[in-house]
């Protein structure tokens, strides 16, 4: 049995409660005797593979989001509200006025060449929040080659990866795993390949499953918060 625990998660850039996840976990890490023993690997899920690189027009989050729910505006801005705030108790400032929405899987493919460069969770977390706090465009090639750089990536990798097609086949090996598992919203945290959390659950939460699974390695799940294709709730 390895000694290293590993935390595969399931995760997407266009997703607020990923972000809201990942910050949580950080902070049971943060209180885990063991820290230096556990790797967090951020696997690839698209909340929506189809949509354009970058979506032409204003950013118009509430409107986007009221049209999807077959809500109003006005309660797509109160929904928005509620994550804002919930954002902000974990620390984070998301900004859905900024929001630029576009597809994530060059995103994800520059996300697997950072875990083979050791930069996979700054790459990640320079990503979250550009998409959530900055209003970066997070699919257009030149916005995701300056995010990358400033996170410590290679030049010249980075502009190798985007022209080509370097690093697809591991998004979608991601994306078959977590099919074949049932996965189908995000967050989604597996503990040592057997402990399943679904959501953004508290930090306190995450670091009981985390204690059991260094302890015991034995399967526990939990259902939370979490991103699908049709939204997060």
């Amino acid at each position: 049995m390895s000694k290293t625990l590993r935390i595969d998660v399931w995760s997407d850039i266009a997703c607020p409660w990923c972000y809201v996840g990942k910050r949580r976990l950080e902070a049971a890490l943060a209180g885990f005797a063991h820290r230096d023993e556990v790797e967090v690997v951020w696997r690839s899920f698209e909340l929506d593979p189809s949509a354009p690189k970058v979506q032409p027009g204003p950013a118009d989050y509430a409107g986007r989001l009221a049209r999807k729910y077959g809500t109003t505006v006005a309660k797509a801005d109160e929904m928005i509200r509620t994550m804002t705030a919930t954002a902000a108790r974990d620390g984070l400032t998301m900004r859905f006025d900024r929001a630029q929405p576009g597809n994530t899987f060059d995103a994800h493919r520059l996300l697997h060449l950072a875990r083979a460069r050791g930069l996979q969770d700054a790459v990640k977390e320079r990503f979250f929040r550009a998409y959530m706090t900055d209003g970066e465009a997070i699919g257009d090639v030149e916005t995701l080659t300056r995010l990358a750089l400033e996170a410590g990536l290679d030049r010249d990798e980075v502009a190798a990866a985007l022209a080509g097609d370097a690093w697809a086949d591991a998004v979608r090996d991601d994306e078959g795993e977590a099919r074949a598992n049932n996965i189908r919203g995000v967050p989604f945290f597996v503990f040592d390949g057997r402990y399943a959390v679904s959501g953004a659950h508290p930090a306190e939460s995450l670091a009981k499953v985390l204690a059991q699974a260094w302890s015991e390695r034995a399967p526990a799940v939990a259902d939370g918060e979490v991103c699908g294709p049709e939204g997060c709730a």
